[in-house]
C-alpha cells in the first residue's frame, strides 16, 4: 500500500504542474458518460496510468476517463478506481478541482475497498488518505506531503451542499434541504465534489447530497471512482454515507461506470436523510 500512496503523490506533483501551465481547452472526445473532455482530464489520466502501470503490487486499473479496465500485472493485489481530475472545468476559472482513488482487493465492489486517497489542488495542495481506522491528512511542501493531521467529524454540522439539478428534485428532498436551511445551515457549493467534500470535513460536518432526480434517476456520481472512495473517507472520519436507504459500500456494481445517488455528511445529517427517504420508499 505504501507504494501505491507514493505513487499517487509522484503523480499529484506532476499533475499539479499540468495544472498550472496545461491546456484547458476542450477535446474531441467524450469519455463513457458523454462529458467532452477537457486536455487536462486526457494528460493527467495519462500521468497517472504510465505511474500505476510500473508498480508490481497493482493486478488492474480502470479510470473514469476511459471505456475499460486495463490490466497491468496477473499476481498483483490491488485493483485501483480513478477520477484523474473531478471538476476539471472548474480550472479555467481558477476554483480547486481533485482526484480521487479507490483502491479495491478481489474485484471492483464497494465491500471490496480498502483503502482511499483524494487529493485536492486550490491555494494549498493537500491530500487524505482513508486507511485502516484513520483519515489523515497530508500537505504539499517543497514536493513532499507532510502529515498535518487525522479527520474526523463532529455529530453534527453546519454546511449544506445540495448537488444536482433542483427542477428536477422530489418534492420530499426539496424540503428536506430547505428544512436544513431553516435550521440555520449555511449553503457552500463549488459544483466541484472533491473542494465541497473536504469543506465539509475540514470544517466538522455537514451534508453534502447528490439525489436521483427525473433526469437522473439513477443519480450522475460514478460509484467505483467517486461515490465509493468518498463513502470509506466518511465513514472511517466517523460519519456515515448512503444512497437514501443504506449504505452506499453496499451496493453492488454491475458495470465499471455504474452510478447512484448519494450523501455524505456527519451522523444527524445522514439520520435525517434516512428518515426522510423511508417515508417515502
Amino acid at each position: 500500500m505504501k507504494s501505491i500512496i507514493k505513487a499517487i503523490q509522484e503523480a499529484s506533483i506532476k499533475i499539479k504542474d499540468l495544472i498550472q501551465i496545461g491546456d484547458t481547452s476542450k477535446s474531441d472526445n467524450e469519455n463513457s458518460t458523454g462529458d467532452v473532455q477537457l486536455k487536462l482530464d486526457i494528460a493527467s489520466d495519462v500521468i497517472i496510468e504510465n505511474i500505476f502501470s510500473k508498480l508490481n503490487n497493482v493486478k488492474a486499473i480502470v479510470s473514469e476517463e476511459q471505456e475499460n479496465i486495463i490490466n497491468l500485472n496477473k499476481d498483483g493485489k490491488y485493483l485501483i478506481a480513478y477520477d484523474p481530475l473531478d471538476g476539471s472545468s472548474l480550472v479555467d476559472v481558477n476554483l480547486s478541482v481533485g482526484s480521487i482513488y479507490g483502491i479495491y482487493e478481489k474485484d471492483f465492489q464497494g465491500c471490496n475497498i480498502v483503502a482511499s486517497v483524494y487529493v485536492v489542488f486550490g491555494p494549498r495542495i493537500e491530500m487524505l488518505v482513508a486507511l485502516d481506522d484513520s483519515v489523515k491528512m497530508y500537505r504539499l511542501f517543497n514536493n513532499d506531503f507532510i502529515y498535518i493531521k487525522d479527520i474526523k467529524l463532529n455529530e453534527k454540522g453546519m454546511l449544506n451542499s445540495p448537488g444536482s439539478t433542483q427542477n428536477c428534485w422530489t418534492s420530499y428532498h426539496k424540503n428536506m434541504i430547505d428544512e436544513f436551511f431553516n435550521e440555520g445551515y449555511r449553503l457552500r457549493y463549488s459544483g466541484g465534489m472533491v473542494p465541497d467534500l473536504h469543506q465539509i470535513l475540514l470544517k466538522g460536518g455537514g451534508i453534502f447530497s447528490y439525489p436521483s432526480t427525473s433526469d437522473r434517476p439513477k443519480g450522475k456520481l460514478r460509484n467505483l471512482f467517486e461515490v465509493f472512495p468518498f463513502a470509506l473517507i466518511y465513514e472511517k472520519a466517523q460519519g456515515q454515507a448512503v444512497d437514501g436507504f443504506k449504505r452506499l459500500l453496499e451496493l453492488k456494481t454491475t458495470h465499471i461506470h455504474d452510478t447512484s445517488a448519494c450523501f455524505f455528511g456527519s451522523n444527524t445529517e445522514i439520520n435525517k436523510v434516512l428518515e426522510t427517504y423511508k417515508k417515502h420508499e
